[in-house]
């Protein structure tokens, strides 16, 4: 096979619990993770034994890294270590729509692209269950991006189960100028919290069942959300700006600074989106909606 195109989703947290932290140092988390239409590309082409290759183009693009500690890179390992015979190697393309180090898992996402992508391109048939495992062993929000849709993920958030949506969600992201580390974001949030319940409100999982926008929009939640905010303070203002402008709830997304706002009707998106660029505070605006599927081949 010439080339295996993969197209894949970033995500938001509904809601993100964080509890206590483990013997290894890592936080119990409860999330409601729902896959959004802001979609990264990757492709990915034979290459000589033992070779893997990345390079990405768009959305923060020239600050990444292309060596062996990309995901990208870790993931193709992985799976060539997995089931090679030592004659696999990989080229990999990824144009990058979804922010970096924004709280929309741009990484873990280009990292579940690149298991479906390499599966199908060296005909290694890893079923789903095999794929999750693998991906569950590349970072905790790799398994969600492989598949997508709306789920609850519990242990470090890894550990799936999927939830009935009816309808679709309207979203208006706000991104920022600058990223946050995800372990800053943790640290900043032991210094202020106490570890909290992880489990989802059922009033949540409801609201969803049942496609009550504004009943979502009320529960939504992020434990992180108040350290976020004390390492980018403009992020508060930001979140002012798009309720005053109609969005029926608000949030950091995981552990930011893109900032989720959830709107009732397109209409309201409009709205809202027109409010947010123009404000210095905001890098780029971008509409999307959920659920949508995770990583999947298109060519």
């Amino acid at each position: 096979m010439k080339e295996v195109r993969v197209r894949v989703p970033a995500k938001v947290n509904l809601a993100l619990n964080v509890g206590a932290t483990d013997t290894e140092g890592y936080h119990a988390l409860g999330t409601l993770f729902q896959a959004v239409s802001l979609f990264d590309d990757l492709a990915a082409r034979p290459a000589e034994a033992g070779v893997f290759r990345v390079s990405f183009r768009g959305e923060g693009a020239s600050g990444l890294p292309v060596d062996d500690t990309n995901l990208v890179v870790r993931a193709a390992r992985l799976l060539a270590e997995t089931c090679g015979t030592g004659n696999l190697g990989a080229e990999i393309r990824v144009h990058k729509r979804i922010p970096v180090a924004g709280g929309m898992a741009g990484g873990s996402a280009d990292a579940a692209a690149t298991l479906v992508a390499c599966d199908r391109l060296w005909g290694t048939g890893l079923d789903a269950e095999q794929l999750h495992a693998l991906a569950a062993r590349l970072g905790a929000d790799v398994p969600f991006l492989l598949h997508g849709g709306t789920a609850v993920g519990t242990g470090r958030g890894e550990k799936l189960r999927p939830v009935p949506v009816r309808g679709r969600f309207h979203w208006v992201l706000a991104l920022s100028h600058h990223g946050l580390s995800t372990p800053a974001v943790f640290r900043e949030f032991d210094r202020i919290s106490e570890p909290r319940p992880t489990d989802i409100n059922p009033g949540l999982l409801a609201a969803l069942a049942d496609g009550d926008t504004s009943g979502v929009g009320s529960l939504l939640g992020n434990d992180l959300q108040q350290a976020a905010i004390n390492l980018q303070p403009e992020l508060a203002d930001v979140l002012a700006m798009g309720c005053e402008a109609g969005a029926v709830g608000a949030l950091v997304s995981g552990s930011g600074p893109t900032i989720a706002f959830l709107a009732g009707a397109p209409a309201a998106a409009d709205a809202i989106s027109d409010r947010l660029v123009l404000s210095s505070r905001v890098r780029a605006v971008r509409r999307v909606h959920g659920p949508v599927s995770g990583a999947r081949v298109v060519s």
